[in-house]
């Protein structure tokens, strides 16, 4: 069956009159031979005063998606990973969660470019799944970037102090946080831009120390020395992890290096968020999605391949934890080679990527609670958007909770107390993915128990049902073994096991206080509480059909390039 055959199934016995079966929307609306190509605010989910400005570019959703995938831990969190895998523990550990980080974004892209819904997978989970688990997944979502926006302010506080550690860290984290908030308050064509930008720098500092990795490994460095493959030969390409010996220290310490890697991959669903605010999603988004492989190959998988050729991984300068960009892997190597400017260089674009995190903080949260707010699971009022399309209420609220950042600045228990908060970010993000699986599973058999012809959707995901459930066993497998070294022998330790463990806990009581609360204590309607069955899932409101506003394709050679690739 062709998406323009659907009539959705349940009618009030007149032809053309409907009532959405989702839990996005619950309204009757005549509708022209029971076809609905409409956005959000023509299906009732949005009043006047709370549309999103529809004014981001293909290149802009495109460097949204490339930036959220590249972030501090490419350059800082590889430390920690080669030290603790080895060359081969890290190559294998970034590849494989590659592979689930592709998995969900292909599932994710199909959804979001063919409902570029607001609130991105929040709103989602609340139409495929239910008004529970909708909000379960928005506040545990809009958690993660409310406090992932602090952690990256006092992150750039820190990556600072590299150049001037005798200002106060209080007064990076003000300008940070400033210029951080003035980007979102310009909307979402101005964050698009400065995204764009913000992301250029990355990508090309990652393709010149990929470059200059490559150089050096081949004795491209002023001694002329060639390291090719040494330190895979010593100490070795594993590490004995906690000095367990044999196999089982191997395996141990690649498994390790498999659930750090998901950290740093964390951010790349963005995309769905960005996509109510593109121009003409159903072809920026899968122009975005199709290409994820090649960023997750190039950008991670060669860059730790590079790393484990250039560093050996019993190096003890890995093991620095002052933040800054000195326990680069990539900056070790430069130094051995004597090239003195590069450190500060590579110090420059992780504080980009800090600074850029920060932004995608508070665009990401206040979308967020702005889809939140347009279901009735927030105050309506941070719903509310200016003239330029900003959800100024929900910015707002990003604000306040930036101020945070201070606490983190500060010495004492305080400090202390908000790096458990932001640790649990981390989990949550990894919830989040969850969930956008068991939406899209939740899409894909509604779209087979109607009969939709996914070839004619937007974009189709590949290997579909297999490549999601393959992705969500190996989410509930990392999930569940998260924090594995405080059940070893002597390496109990209270506070990681809080922060890895609370929050996989209280997400699934989240959602079962929130059914409570609706089904049996407020006693709502059906529509409020219950799963809408596979047949009656809404495929067309918010599908914006109409779409067709399409940006030229670049003529010269370098444009033909990099369009392909990004």
């Amino acid at each position: 069956m062709a998406l323009s055959d659907v009539r959705p199934a349940s009618l009030n016995g007149e032809t053309g009159v409907l009532r959405r079966n989702t839990s996005g929307f619950d309204e009757v609306k005549d509708v022209e031979k029971g076809i609905v190509a409409a956005d959000a605010t023509e299906v009732g989910m949005v009043r006047s005063g709370e549309e999103l400005q529809r004014s981001m570019k293909a290149r802009h959703v495109a460097m949204i998606s490339l930036g959220g995938a590249i972030g501090t831990g490419i350059f800082l969190g590889t430390a920690n990973a080669l030290r603790m895998g080895g060359p081969l523990g890290i190559l294998l550990g970034y590849s494989i969660m590659g592979t689930i980080v592709y998995s969900v974004m292909v599932a994710l892209g199909e959804v979001a470019a063919q409902l570029p819904l607001p609130g991105g997978c929040v709103t989602m989970a609340a139409r495929f799944v239910d008004k529970p688990f909708g909000f379960c997944v928005g506040y545990w979502y809009l958690y993660d970037w409310l406090l992932a926006m602090p952690a990256e302010l006092s992150a750039s506080a820190v990556l600072i102090s590299f150049w001037d550690n005798h200002t106060s860290p209080a007064v990076w984290i003000a300008v940070t946080g400033f210029v951080a908030v003035l980007i979102n308050f310009g909307g979402s064509r101005v964050y698009g831009e400065t995204e764009f930008w913000f992301a250029s720098i990355k990508m090309v500092t990652i393709l010149g120390l990929i470059i200059l990795g490559i150089v050096l490994t081949a004795g491209g460095d002023p001694s002329g020395e060639v390291i090719g493959g040494k330190y895979w030969q010593n100490p070795g390409p594993f590490v004995q992890y906690l000095g367990i010996a044999g196999a089982k220290g191997r395996f141990l310490g690649f498994f390790t290096v498999l659930l750090q890697s998901a950290y740093s991959y964390i951010g790349s669903e963005i995309v769905a968020i960005a996509a109510a605010e593109a121009k003409n999603p159903k072809k920026t988004v899968p122009s975005a999605i199709k290409k994820v492989w090649v960023r997750i190959v190039l950008f991670y998988v060669c860059s730790v391949t590079v790393i484990g050729l250039l560093v050996s991984s019993a190096d003890p300068r890995l093991n620095l934890s002052d933040g800054t960009a000195a326990s680069s892997p990539f900056v070790i190597a430069v130094k051995d080679a004597g090239i003195k400017a590069l450190p500060s260089i590579v110090n420059a674009a992780i504080l980009t990527s800090a600074w850029s995190a920060a932004s995608s903080d508070v665009y990401t949260s206040s979308r967020c609670l702005h889809g939140l707010a347009l279901q009735g699971n927030a105050p309506r009022v941070f719903a509310r958007t200016n003239s330029w399309g900003v959800p100024v209420p929900a910015v707002g609220v990003a604000v306040l909770f930036a101020l945070l950042a201070f606490m983190s600045a500060g010495a004492g228990r305080a400090g202390e107390v908000f790096g458990w908060f932001a640790n649990m970010t981390s989990v949550c993000g990894l919830l989040v993915w969850g969930s956008i699986l068991i939406v899209y599973l939740r899409f894909y058999w509604g779209a087979k128990a109607q009969g939709l012809n996914r070839r004619e959707f937007a974009y189709r995901a590949p290997f579909q049902p297999y490549l999601s459930y393959y992705a969500l066993s190996m989410i509930v497998i990392v999930l569940i073994f998260s924090k594995y070294t405080v059940f070893l022998k002597g390496h109990w330790n209270t506070a990681d096991f809080i922060t890895s463990y609370l929050p996989i806990a209280l997400f699934p009581l989240t959602y079962v206080t929130v059914y409570v609360w609706k089904r049996y204590i407020r006693k709502l309607p059906r529509s409020e509480w219950a799963r809408t069955p596979l047949a009656d899932l809404d495929f067309v409101s918010g599908s914006r059909a109409g779409d067709d506003d399409e940006e030229p394709e670049p003529k010269t050679k370098v444009g033909k390039v990099l369009n392909a690739l990004l």
